[in-house]
């Protein structure tokens, strides 16, 4: 059937959505959330079909498209497209079987993965398979099988060069932005590090998002390819390449009710890391009042979980468990955050030296395990390469390999109004908690904002003196 196109002017991010009036829709026998096949010349995609009750929003003859179709297709409005209805994806199955607490296949995994970026399942399907995986726990097996079909549906990462080194942090504290100083002393070590990274969802700042201050971090898979060539590594936004493109949808599902399954946290970040062909990978697990892990036991579980698939994926791992009961570093915010990188790597007295602390003993495990210092002696490399200017130089080469200017802190543009909070009584700070900090950073503007944010003049164990300011919030 031939429809008329009408531009909505609304964009969803994802998932894919046409609207068909209902006259149109009785007749070709469709219903809320079924999918359909558009086609435009050789370009085509699946949509789930909305149904308009009115004709002012869609007209009998016309077919509403949300922007991300319109893009896909290359089409606009008074342009003509051809639909047709699309059979409910095998997959449906597989899923309804993991809800009675089936194992699954890697096949079965796979035909999910796969439909979830084709767009063949809509969100409350995809919902049900989260659920699913919440209710009845993925095994070693299946997590393995789930991690393999999250890559081999996205593209590979590929190096002639080997090791490739990476690392990841669970997350859940405020600052903590220990890869932006990792990844350029590894590098000027001579290891590859290519480093995705994720925007924030819920934190004032994600490492892409801070990283962005300084330089572009968009590039596709041919163009990051040219940057380690340059620089032996990256600091890129993983959401830009098609990277286990499947994980980035999963997760938008999990978000709003906070459901995280165990398995699929799992494979989420192992496929992150196998799709960029990482043989060896630190991950840190820090813990503590506040942060995502709050108990050494839970550490210990998710280190022993990571280390026996991580074996089965032939990844050589080193999972350390940090303290995450307070904010690391004094900036929480993008500009904030690059502030204090700087400052680390130009070795300046204003950096925070608890974040430079972490920082050098991450970059030295990861020279250890990467063959370029001895067991025990990777921190004091990695603080001689610091402390040299060498990592500092490598920064601006992977910022100017980025498409960015060689740059200092003090040219890190921080927003111009603030408000200081102060104590109103002395005494010792005795915790901070990283999730009201998070709040109040977001409430300033962050990460939108990059200038927006939380400066913190104290941290836990130091005295304060009635008046003292405690945090500085740029807006």
């Amino acid at each position: 059937m031939k429809l008329k196109v009408k531009d909505i002017d609304i964009a969803t991010g994802w998932p894919l959505v046409a609207v068909l009036n209902e006259f149109d829709a009785l007749k070709l026998d469709l219903h809320y959330e079924d999918r359909i096949k558009i086609k435009k010349g050789r370009k085509s995609v699946i949509a789930i079909i909305d149904i308009a009750e009115s004709k002012k929003i869609v007209s009998s003859g016309q077919i509403g498209l949300y922007e991300e179709v319109l893009t896909k297709l290359n089409t606009k409005s008074g342009n003509f497209v051809d639909i047709s209805l699309v059979e409910k994806p095998a997959s449906i199955q597989y899923i309804k079987e993991k809800l009675k607490g089936k194992k699954l296949s890697y096949k079965e995994f796979y035909q999910i993965i796969d439909d979830i970026i084709k767009n063949k399942l809509s969100e409350i399907e995809i919902t049900y398979f989260v659920s699913a995986c919440y209710m009845h726990e993925l095994d070693l097996d299946e997590i393995v099988l789930l991690t393999k079909a999250m890559v081999n549906t996205g593209e590979i990462l590929k190096f002639n060069k080997y090791p490739v080194m990476d690392k990841h942090c669970i997350g859940g504290v405020a600052g903590n932005r220990t890869t932006m100083v990792v990844v350029p002393i590894v590098a000027t070590a001579g290891l590859i590090i290519p480093k995705t990274s994720s925007r924030s969802i819920t934190s004032p700042a994600g490492t892409a998002d801070t990283m962005e201050v300084l330089c572009n971090v968009c590039f596709s898979i041919k163009e990051i390819k040219k940057i380690i060539k340059k620089t032996n590594a990256c600091l890129v936004w993983g959401g830009s390449v098609n990277l286990a493109p499947a994980d980035d949808k999963i997760i938008r599902i999990e978000h709003p009710v906070s459901l995280d399954p165990e398995g699929q946290l799992l494979a989420s970040i192992l496929a992150k890391k196998k799709s960029v062909s990482a043989t060896h990978l630190l991950i840190d697990i820090p813990v503590g009042r506040g942060a995502k892990i709050e108990s050494r036991k839970k550490a210990l579980h998710f280190k022993s979980l990571f280390e026996a698939i991580s074996k089965k994926l032939g990844i050589k791992i080193r999972v350390v468990i940090t303290d995450g009961s307070q904010p690391i570093g004094n900036g929480i915010g993008p500009a904030l955050e690059a502030r204090d990188v700087m400052w680390i790597l130009e070795n300046d007295l204003r950096q925070p030296f608890d974040l430079r602390k972490k920082s050098v003993k991450m970059a030295g495990l990861l020279l250890e395990i990467g063959g370029k210092a001895k067991k025990g002696a990777g921190a004091k490399k990695a603080l001689k390469i610091l402390k040299s200017g060498a990592a500092y130089r490598k920064m601006i080469e992977i910022i100017k390999a980025q498409g960015g200017k060689k740059v200092k802190a003090d040219d890190i543009k921080i927003g111009k109004f603030a408000y200081n909070f102060r104590a109103n009584k002395s005494g010792l700070i005795i915790h901070i908690d990283n999730e009201s900090i998070s709040k109040i950073s977001r409430s300033a503007g962050a990460p939108l904002d990059k200038g927006a944010g939380i400066y913190l003049h104290k941290h836990v164990k130091d005295s304060v003196k009635k008046g003292d300011k405690i945090f500085t919030m740029p807006f």
